[in-house]
Formats: structure tokens, C-alpha cells, sequence
């Protein structure tokens, strides 16, 4: 097996193993990250700022990210355009 194919198999793949996705769900996986950690990020933030170093910070915390990341998630898809959009207005694309 020469080298070029094992790196083009390794490149084919996830940091799990699994197959990668077609480039088209690109539009829907960068949204998914995303909200999952700016949800992640920004429920902890408000939770540390509501109960401090509390026992129950960690059960608040994962509760609020939850709820958090299903508002977060459809938000994005749905303003994902206008974003686009606006960026462009104000940005020199290639």
C-alpha cells in the first residue's frame, strides 16, 4: 500500500475512525459544534454567576447547557444566512 493512499484513507476519516460526511452537511455539523460549545461556555459562565462554587453547580450547569444547546442549536441554523449575509456586506470575500 503506498503511503499517498494510506493518508488519503486517514484523511477520509473522523478522529474516531468513522467515514467523514460529504462536504453538503458542512452546513448543518459547524452550527451543531458551535452551539454546543458556545452553549457549554456561556451556560457555565451564567450558572458559576448564579450559584458560585455551589455542590449543585456542576447538576445546574448541565441542566442549563442542555437547555441552552436546544434553544442554541435550531437558533443557528435558522440566523446562519443573515450572518452570512451581513459578514459579506462588511467583509471582502474571496
Amino acid at each position: 500500500m503506498s503511503s499517498s493512499h494510506s493518508a488519503s484513507n486517514n484523511n477520509s476519516r473522523t478522529i474516531f475512525g468513522t467515514p467523514k460526511l460529504p462536504a453538503k452537511y458542512a452546513t448543518i455539523v459547524m452550527p451543531f459544534f458551535l452551539s454546543i460549545l458556545m452553549s457549554c461556555i456561556v451556560s457555565g459562565i451564567s450558572t458559576f454567576n448564579g450559584v458560585g462554587t455551589s455542590a449543585q453547580f456542576v447538576e445546574l450547569w448541565l441542566s442549563a447547557w442542555f437547555i441552552s444547546w436546544v434553544v442554541a442549536f435550531p437558533t443557528l441554523l435558522m440566523v446562519l444566512p443573515l450572518v452570512r449575509k451581513l459578514t459579506a456586506a462588511f467583509v471582502q470575500l474571496p
